[in-house]
């Protein structure tokens, strides 16, 4: 058998798997993003971390705005995953999923507030990846604002859902207290715990609900 050959008892199981140029440089943007702001991060900076040519960066992402706008998507992505699979019992990449009995609702907000605690109380959190792009890109027709406005409407209507499921209506206005109620305990995870960002939060959401029941 020659050095390009291979058996048919060859074990593959500790070769090293390939990341492709794509995914490095989206892992690259996790890692820049986040710690240091959207705009302090040079495309230089990505295209090191992620040990790539420019070439190729530029190549996947036209522009680092594009490169931003992926990230988010990808982020969002992740969090409706998380929702499928932690708190409705589905699996990810089955589509939409929605919030349509109580039981649901119960199980989605209790796992949303202990989500947000420790995700806030996170080491090396620096806030909502996409309430920091927001700031960032105030522009309202800015396509980093639009992915940032996609992924609230995604999360405001599935709060909506969990407030209908428990049959307060209209539903709408009482997600949007929530998900203000969401927004402040991202940022008060820099000075509290895992266990008491997730009290607090579902203490004030319970008292937001029964106030509108």
């Amino acid at each position: 058998m020659t050095e390009t050959q291979v058996s048919d008892t060859t074990d593959f199981s500790a070769a090293p798997v390939r990341v492709g140029a794509r995914e490095r440089i989206l892992d690259a943007a996790r890692e820049l993003f986040p710690a240091l702001g959207y705009r302090a991060v040079s495309a230089d900076r990505i295209i090191a971390t992620a040990g790539i040519t420019k070439v190729t960066f530029y190549r996947h992402f036209p522009t680092k705005d594009d490169l931003i706008v992926a990230y988010l998507d990808s982020e969002s992505a992740r969090a409706r995953d998380s929702v499928a699979r932690l708190f409705l019992a589905a699996e990810p990449g089955e589509g939409p999923v929605r919030i349509l009995t109580a039981e649901q609702a119960e199980l989605f907000l209790c796992g949303f507030a202990r989500v947000i605690g420790i995700e806030s109380c996170r080491p090396g959190f620096r806030g909502c990846v996409f309430l920091n792009a927001a700031a960032e890109y105030a522009e309202p027709e800015h396509p980093i604002r639009r992915a940032v406005l996609t992924h609230r409407d995604w999360l405001l209507g599935t709060l909506a859902d969990a407030v209908s499921a428990l049959g307060i209506a209209p539903a709408e206005p009482i997600a949007r207290q929530l998900l203000m109620l969401r927004d402040g305990a991202m940022f008060a995870g820099y000075l509290d715990t895992p266990e008491a960002i997730e009290q607090q939060l579902h203490t004030a959401g319970r008292a937001i609900l029964r106030a509108a029941a």
